[in-house]
């Protein structure tokens, strides 16, 4: 294998890894901190790329000469928007299942086939797909043979922002001090004057609009439809268990570990051999290391 091959299957490892940490970033912040289940945070990714395609529409309709600037507008509104159902969600339905782990997974995947099918009502079971900006369009040459896309160079600096973004966040501010307050003895803090629900209800808005950015990203590497986002949720949970729940350190690390991983098995083996392998390797260190590969110590 020579040079420029070995950098192009590590930015491809990078950007699976991008895409993988955006989705289990919101994941991990809604498990770890309330142990719920959330078969349906696909759906709030699909809800994401939707809202990015209503923005390009508009963009593409009412201001088309500024077409190269609808991503960074669409960014904040598939945020706003998956933050909003999901707060709608967590005290409409979610907050009934607390507690409840096994009936949590199967109303969440309940509620997941009822957004798939809403949906399909409003914008059709068709695939869907929005323009990139000029800006981003074709590849960044390094040299000669080794040539970089720059779509995926802006989903890794927007993955690596947004981590950013989330360390500061739970480790720099009053919100993330209830936030790790909460996870480490629920009892406590509700003690010392803590509103424990309203904590949960932004918790889970939060991790769930983070699932509204990485289906915004999703937007600029594949087309849409109401399955979307079935397509990651199952490695987004592997990524978050991989890791150990309740590290952000952790989601980081195994999303790196298992999208690179996969990036260059799928280099030597086919797509489907590299994926079971990958898993079998995931359920291995598992069993040696149930609690995943980074924990934090927290009091029950």
């Amino acid at each position: 294998m020579n040079f420029s091959i070995a950098v192009m299957q590590a930015f491809d490892g990078l950007s699976l890894f991008s895409v993988l940490l955006l989705m289990a970033l919101g994941l991990a912040i809604i498990f770890g901190l309330m142990g719920v289940i959330n078969m349906a945070h696909g759906e709030l990714m699909t809800l994401g790329a939707y809202m990015t395609y209503l923005t390009a529409s508009g963009f593409e309709k009412y201001a088309p000469n500024l077409m190269g600037i609808y991503i960074l507008v669409a960014i904040p509104v598939a945020f706003l928007a998956s933050f909003a159902l999901g707060y709608a969600l967590e005290r409409l339905f979610v907050q009934w299942f607390y507690r409840r782990p096994l009936d949590t997974l199967l109303a969440t995947w309940g509620l997941s086939l009822i957004l798939q099918q809403a949906y399909r009502t409003i914008f059709g079971s068709g695939e869907v797909s929005v323009p990139l900006p000029s800006w981003l369009n074709g590849p960044w040459n390094l040299n000669s043979t080794i040539q970089i896309p720059l779509n995926r160079v802006f989903i890794i600096a927007l993955a690596a922002g947004v981590t950013l973004g989330v360390y500061v966040l739970l480790n720099r501010t009053r919100s993330g001090l209830r936030i790790r307050a909460v996870t480490q003895n629920r009892a406590m803090s509700a003690a010392v004057g803590i509103n424990t629900r309203k904590v949960d209800a932004l918790t889970f808005a939060l991790g769930s609009g983070l699932a509204g950015i990485a289906g915004c990203v999703f937007t600029m590497i594949g087309s849409t439809n109401p399955g979307t986002g079935q397509l990651y949720i199952v490695n987004a949970f592997i990524v978050v268990v991989f890791g150990g729940v309740q590290s952000l350190m952790g989601t980081v690390l195994s999303a790196f570990s298992i999208a690179q991983s996969q990036s260059w098995l799928e280099y030597f083996m086919s797509g489907s051999m590299a994926k079971m392998t990958m898993l079998a390797i995931v359920i291995v260190v598992l069993y040696f290391k149930p609690s995943g590969l980074f924990t934090t110590r927290v009091r029950s």
